[in-house]
């Protein structure tokens, strides 16, 4: 055979290396990138390729305008979401939304004089900034903040940041818009420029939406005037384009049917498990824990035994719901959809900045089952812009005077609890087959998860997560549906019925996928992940405790004195350990009433229960009337700095605590009824009095 001088081995290579290439795009290399193969994987921090610089990233996308969100149930990016697209469509702003936890503020001191910021931030907890908002909030606000141009806070570093703020908040908290007005402070402090006075929506008054409406309009007429900014007529801009795919099918392999990022697609998930990643788990046992048949209360055992999740006594657990069936079909049916549900549709972002809330390519079906909250409440801003699409002019009025009368937007809309395809079925039965699915992706929010109490010790059972869950559901007078359904607990009841053998389980009405997609969640299981909190026993088991959770509100109780029971067992000091609890009737709805004496048994005359029963007799009696018939007890224990911790409803109970609290400590010692509120204030303070409440 002829010898191969250096030129013919040069080309062969060359050409086998040709042949490898041809034959393994798309396999080994020349892959589409898919954005949610790692952000939604990665644990909160840099995303990768992504700058942390905003000035950059405003310059690289043109934008003279940012709304930052902090944001921990997606109210916050919601609103942030809605100003940023009013600000480009009515005043020609260039505006973008930002995650406060993508960026980094060491060069806020060189934002350009011609640029805006808004700041749309939720207080979350006691006063507390949200998860994405910590970092910032801890920055802006810090004793020694630095910026990179140098200079202390009397030089006015940000002189030439001009900003906008709109806090979220709920007025039966101690802390209310503790985080707005403290960053607001912080910023003015700075030398910040307020464009105009920050505004605050009270979630706990129940005006949220209103309240927001009424601060943004003579915002926008200062914001005007003061950056010289025209308004124009707002036409819909889509922020987001749909392209159905007729190459593709619900079952290919590279199509999201549900599944949250691409490593679950793939079917091997991994950790870290966190808000943007969680963990399929098996639910090891479900039961009901109420004795009637018109209510419902669920306890579950979550094995968390093959992650990497762990928890402490007294941290939350998120439960990632699906939507139900019935509202799945509704919303399909009123879009004129429901022939082709299962269609598939990429989504992109028209914009550089723009990201789309959930993987793609997927499908009608599971965009809306699986991530958008289509059972949420309603804006009026939402209705108004849903008007140029109606099916009719008749229709096109009444979406009008939904979206402009605030008064009769609420008889019609939001004292009946509806959700958005409900309007729509109301105000026409026809198919609103002209409103783009861009719209409703862009207005409806991110299906999110739901979070729970834990109801166990990890010192006893550090491997399995007990979830306490009442069914919800609201009955609206005279109202046709008249009963709206919790998403998740109804969610939980089906997992729950069908793992106690119903084969097809419809509570109350309502199917669920509960197997997921592609039946990734067969076998009964649930995707969940931990979220830490500062509800928490202290270090030292001697300290004395006074616990008051009526209802679910005992949950995290359950899982304090399970912890003290097994203390006790070990033959470590228990301080003395006090709860009050409440429900309708001890036939009823006693949670948990056989293990109260369990624990008895373990801790002795250290655990003593009281009992509040509110329709056992003709008169009412609720946990602060029990707190309050046992002042001597509970002042003994404070003055030995007893830790006080209140669980449940945070309109009416924990108020009512609080208050009886105060009286207790001022007429027991001696003192005024405001030096009592006083020492109630320091308590909370200094941690002595911690609350986890809801409203």
């Amino acid at each position: 055979m002829a010898q191969l001088d250096t030129l013919d081995l040069v080309v062969l290579i060359a050409l086998l290396i040709g042949t490898a290439a041809y034959f393994t795009k798309g396999t080994y290399w020349g892959i589409p990138k898919d954005p949610y193969a790692a952000s939604f994987a990665n644990a909160n921090g840099a995303k990768a390729g992504r700058t942390r610089n905003i000035l950059e990233k405003m310059d690289e996308s043109g934008k003279n305008a940012v709304v930052f969100y902090g944001s921990q149930t997606g109210t916050a990016e919601d609103y942030a979401s809605r100003l940023a697209k009013e600000g480009s469509s009515r005043f020609g702003l260039k505006t973008m939304v930002a995650d406060l936890e993508d960026y980094d503020y060491e060069n806020l001191d060189a934002f350009p004089d011609d640029k805006l910021a808004i700041f749309v931030l939720a207080t979350y907890g006691e006063g507390e900034p949200t998860d994405n908002a910590v970092d910032f909030f801890e920055f802006i606000t810090g004793d020694d903040v630095s910026f990179n141009g140098g200079g202390a806070a009397e030089d006015r570093p940000l002189a030439n940041l001009k900003y906008i703020a709109f806090g979220l908040g709920n007025n039966t908290y101690e802390h209310y818009q503790a985080l707005v007005r403290k960053v607001d402070a912080a910023l003015t402090k700075l030398g910040a420029q307020r464009i105009s006075a920050a505004g605050e929506g009270d979630d706990g008054a129940g005006t949220m939406e209103e309240d927001f409406l009424a601060w943004k309009e003579p915002m926008w007429t200062e914001l005007a005037a003061k950056m010289h900014l025209e308004e124009r007529e707002a036409v819909y801009e889509p922020t987001f384009g749909v392209a159905e795919r007729d190459d593709l099918s619900a079952d290919t392999n590279d199509v999201y049917v549900g599944e949250p990022n691409k490593n679950h697609l793939e079917g091997k998930s991994k950790g870290p498990y966190n808000s943007h990643n969680p963990y399929i788990a098996p639910i090891a046992e479900s039961r009901e824990v109420f004795t009637v048949k018109d209510r419902n209360c669920l306890h579950l055992e979550i094995d968390v035994s093959a992650s990497n999740l762990t928890y402490q006594t007294g941290d939350h657990i998120a439960v990632w719901p699906t939507n139900a069936g019935r509202e799945v079909d509704r919303f399909l049916n009123i879009l004129g959809l429901s022939d082709r549900r299962h269609m598939v549709i990429s989504v992109k972002g028209l914009d550089s900045t723009a990201r789309v809330p959930f993987p793609t390519p997927t499908t009608y079906d599971a965009a809306i089952r699986y991530h958008m909250e289509i059972c949420g409440p309603v804006s009026r801003q939402f209705v108004a812009a849903l008007a140029a699409f109606a099916p009719d002019e008749a229709s096109k009025n009444e979406m009008a005077r939904l979206g402009e009368d605030k008064d009769y937007f609420k008889e019609k809309v939001s004292n009946q609890y509806l959700n958005i395809a409900q309007v729509l079925e109301r105000v026409s039965e026809a198919k609103w087959a002209n409103v783009p699915f861009s719209i409703m992706i862009e207005s409806i929010q991110k299906l999110q998860p739901r979070y729970y109490s834990i109801s166990s010790s990890s010192l006893v059972q550090k491997s399995k997560i007990s979830i306490t869950a009442v069914v919800e559901e609201i009955r609206v007078p005279g109202s046709k549906p008249n009963i709206v359904k919790g998403v998740t607990t109804n969610y939980l009841l089906a997992l729950k019925q069908k793992q106690h053998g119903d084969a097809d389980p419809d509570p109350h009405g309502l199917t669920y996928a509960i197997t997921g997609p592609r039946n990734k969640y067969d076998g009964c299981h649930v995707p969940v992940h931990v979220r830490h909190s500062n509800f928490k026993l202290p270090s030292d088991p001697s300290k004395p405790i006074i616990m008051v959770g009526p209802g679910s509100g005992v949950a995290p109780f359950r899982g304090f004195i399970q912890e003290r029971a097994a203390q006790a067992k070990a033959g470590e000091k228990v301080g003395k350990t006090i709860l009050f609890y409440g429900c309708r009737k001890p036939s009823e709805d006693f949670l948990y009433r056989d293990e109260w004496e369990v624990y008895k048994q373990a801790l002795g005359d250290s655990f003593e229960l009281f009992t509040a029963f509110s329709r056992e007799t003709d008169q009412k009696v609720y946990v602060q009337h029990r707190l309050s018939e046992q002042a001597a007890l509970v002042d003994e224990l404070l003055q030995k700095k007893a830790n006080f911790y209140v669980c449940g409803d945070a309109s009416n109970m924990a108020r009512e605590v609080s208050i009886v609290l105060g009286q207790i400590i001022s007429s027991r010692r001696g003192l005024s009824a405001e030096k009592g509120e006083e020492l109630v204030k320091s308590m909370r303070s200094s941690n002595q009095y911690q609350e986890d409440v809801w409203s």
